[in-house]
């Protein structure tokens, strides 16, 4: 167990061009062990501190290490999920709190934001969209356009929309369940609990993406993160075109929408086999089983996705996908 002091700081970075311009942050390690978006950061600040990336308007804005206290763990949580339940706190209970409390303040501060993460599972890098404009009371939003245009230039091949309301299906089975006293257990039910960092950015506002950039270990993963800044940073005007190979894709990228998340009930509850994301799926096929025997079966074709082998009792085993009819342009 760690026996160092806690973390006491955020280290940002920002680099400002002498024109106006977007407000651009990139963030990385909101999951301590997902450290590609670290390596991709500090190569393009490299690059910018040489004089080899030119800036040319705009603000840019770095945080490499967002949860310094997973990061220095070598594990997802320091002391709960920070992707999870995003606000500033009235009164701090945990790390992430603290961090949230810093964190909140600069997303509302910017106008685009570009979070890297990587996945557990074995897959291609893919980036999650927000939703379609609406003026809903879940995600209110009017940026839709300006994600899709991103999505579709940062050099992945699927892209995932959904996530918010479809992780309101499981707050809402939870609910009914009932809590047991926990604080974790208040939190996973807390209507409040599916807002990142993407999510809080758009709540004030702003716009932006999540990019999972492939496997913890893949040695291709910071490329794409690298790559994925520089794209942004293209697309929005930031840095000269010829700064980086804009991705041409032969084909549109796949878009999915999320439709359904399955929790696991029991420590025993067992998949069929090894999942990777995105596995297909079809109509009625056994995807795992419960500790009591009961089969759980695919409710239409599609694909499956996050599925987590670790996940504990309560909590998400894994969501369900399908094709949309959504457009990046």
């Amino acid at each position: 167990m760690n026996h160092l002091p806690q973390p006491r700081h955020l280290r940002i970075h920002q680099f400002a061009g002498l024109q106006p311009g977007p407000k651009l942050l990139v963030t990385a390690a909101v999951h301590g062990n997902e450290v590609c978006g670290v390596a991709a950061i500090q190569a393009v600040m490299a690059q910018l501190d040489a004089g080899t990336l030119a800036l040319l308007r705009g603000t840019l804005t770095f945080v490499p290490i967002v949860n310094p206290l997973a990061h220095r763990l070598q594990r997802r949580e320091g002391e709960r999920n920070l992707n999870r339940n995003l606000r500033p706190p009235v009164v701090p209970q945990d790390f992430e709190d603290r961090i949230a409390r810093q964190l909140c303040p600069l997303l509302a501060a910017h106008e685009v934001l570009l979070d890297l993460h990587s996945f557990q599972g074995h897959g291609q890098a893919f980036a999650m969209l927000g939703p379609r404009d609406n003026q809903g009371e879940l995600e209110p939003f009017a940026h839709a356009d300006k994600e899709s245009a991103l999505a579709a230039c940062l050099g992945v091949n699927r892209v995932v929309e959904g996530w918010l309301s479809t992780y309101e299906l499981g707050l809402q089975r939870r609910a009914a369940k009932g809590a047991d006293g926990s604080r974790a257990g208040a939190l996973v039910q807390d209507p409040h609990y599916g807002v990142g960092t993407t999510e809080y950015m758009r709540s004030q506002g702003g716009w932006g993406l999540t990019l999972e950039c492939g496997q913890h270990q893949d040695p291709k993963a910071p490329e794409v993160a690298r790559l994925a800044i520089l794209r942004s940073l293209v697309q929005l005007g930031m840095v000269a075109p010829e700064a980086v190979e804009l991705h041409q894709p032969a084909t549109p990228a796949e878009v999915l929408q999320l439709y359904e998340v399955i929790d696991r009930e029991h420590a025993d509850d067992q998949f069929e086999r090894e999942w990777a994301s995105f596995d297909a799926v079809e109509l009625g096929q056994r995807i795992g089983t419960r500790f009591d025997g009961r089969p759980v079966l695919a409710p239409s074709s599609g694909r499956i996705v996050f599925p987590n082998n670790k996940a504990l009792p309560g909590q998400e085993w894994f969501y369900l996908a399908r094709a949309s009819d959504r457009s990046l342009g």
